[in-house]
């Protein structure tokens, strides 16, 4: 018997809100779904907004912690789909031993990926500006969250989803991120590019993604030297937020015929 759960993991600066539409674009294809929240995330947008050291004081272990607890309970392997700061989570579940298979969106980088593009740069300075950034919680205007997230949406469409979707980020994190890429061991996001054992991989990658561009999917999926399959798929167009943008529901569909295809 095939997976019947999806498991979608939300990235930063979002929460599971983000993923609405395709919750409901795969519910209607009879899966269950399932959109967990970061440890502290089971409020909504509003309330984490009003309390953002809930955000501070989340941590990658416990991030991971709850999704393999979640995961370990289902009566059969999901399909795990990661956005953003997910997609690294995904590839760490999936290392782990988790999931029948993954599909990681415009995925941030495990650790060793140095490229870093210069849309990137500005994307993060938000957050990467101050050191002291480490210890907060940091948010985006609507002017950065569009360059960063919706540059291919109207100003109107960016702007109501900034309203809707946005909260800030875990600036520890995204530091240790950053460290990640040139002190080995810095973050809790390693993952063994050699294990042949894990399920197969797929990166999408948004052709105009500012906050984690193509070339960074490029980078990690080249990363990977074992035996099991991983792959690449682009879409022109695209940008960071592609589960809210308008025709995205396509890449829902192939991204999971690709997920049963290759279980």
């Amino acid at each position: 018997m095939g997976p019947d759960t999806i498991v979608l993991v939300h990235g930063f600066w979002v929460t599971p809100r983000s993923w609405e539409h395709w919750i409901t674009h795969y519910e209607a294809k009879g899966y269950r779904v399932i959109a967990p929240g970061y440890p502290g995330f089971e409020i909504e947008v509003e309330a984490l907004r009003a309390d953002p050291q809930i955000i501070a004081d989340v941590t990658v272990p416990a991030i991971i912690e709850k999704l393999e607890g979640i995961v370990r309970e289902l009566d059969r392997p999901p399909i795990i789909m990661g956005h953003s700061a997910g997609g690294a989570f995904t590839q760490i579940l999936l290392d782990h031993g988790f999931g029948a298979a993954g599909v990681v969106f415009n995925s941030a980088p495990t650790e060793g990926v140095r490229v870093v593009p210069l849309s990137q740069v500005k994307s993060t300075f938000p957050v990467l500006k101050s050191p002291a950034n480490r210890h907060r919680a940091v948010g985006l205007t609507a002017e950065q969250w569009r360059y960063a997230f919706t540059n291919t949406f109207t100003e109107q469409e960016s702007l109501a989803l900034y309203e809707r979707y946005h909260v800030p980020a875990n600036g520890g994190i995204l530091w240790g991120s950053v460290l990640a890429n040139f002190q080995p061991g810095a973050q809790e996001t390693w993952v063994d590019y050699h294990n042949d054992d894990r399920a197969p991989l797929l990166f999408v990658s948004g052709g105009e993604d500012h906050l984690m561009p193509p070339a960074v999917q490029r980078s990690n999926k080249k990363h990977y030297k074992s035996a099991t399959i991983t792959e690449i798929r682009e879409y022109p167009g695209y940008a960071h937020l592609l589960p809210a943008q308008t025709g995205s529901e396509q890449i829902a569909d192939e991204a999971l015929a690709w997920a049963l295809e290759h279980i």
